[in-house]
């Protein structure tokens, strides 16, 4: 099958034969990574976004227009992930601004016998959470270690990062119950006393 004719590759792709798509794949990844490239300026994200971009494309095959060219929904695929992508960190950030400076002024007003007992507790709570998941947590959250090089250090996906810190948060969350913004501002802000 030629699937270098547009309109036979996406036929075959929303139909979903994997010739199809591993064809897509060796044509156009490394095309589309160095366009990410030009986006984000970092490798890791740009694999990123690009193998987002493959699996949304996979995932959504059976939406796929015959009509369209499917170079151009490729790159224009990828733009609209690193525009995603850029406000979420955006509003992330923004998010985590306003959070530390009204956390900031809680610690300010707490004793010191406070926050002993409180790191206590969050230190305990970090040692019971499973293993990849606090090896992960604590690379971030206490080494300051960012979610590239994290994954660079354990050699695993930045995804993969995210999801074991995201489940730390949410097993610490239900643990630490009303207490959980607060016990975690003072574990990463306060220096560690262990």
């Amino acid at each position: 099958m030629d699937f270098e004719d547009n309109k036979i590759l996406m036929e075959s792709l929303t139909k979903g034969e994997e010739k199809a798509y591993k064809f897509l794949l060796n044509k156009f990844h490394r095309k589309l990574h160095a366009y990410a490239l030009t986006l984000v300026n970092d490798h890791s994200m740009a694999q990123d976004i690009v193998q987002n971009v493959f699996l949304k494309t996979w995932k959504n095959r059976n939406k796929l227009n015959p009509e369209f060219s499917i170079q151009s929904f490729l790159y224009k695929s990828v733009y609209n992930e690193f525009i995603n992508s850029y406000q979420q960190n955006k509003a992330m950030m923004l998010l985590q601004q306003k959070y530390l400076e009204s956390m900031q002024r809680v610690v300010e007003t707490t004793d010191e016998s406070s926050i002993e007992r409180m790191l206590a507790i969050i230190n305990k709570e970090i040692q019971n959470l499973p293993n990849k998941c606090q090896q992960v947590f604590i690379l971030s959250k206490k080494e300051g270690l960012t979610n590239i090089e994290i994954a660079e250090h354990l050699d695993v996906s930045i995804k993969t990062v995210e999801a074991q810190i995201s489940k730390a948060y949410k097993i610490l969350k239900d643990k630490l119950k009303d207490n959980y913004n607060m016990m975690l501002f003072l574990l990463f802000s306060v220096p560690n006393r262990e």
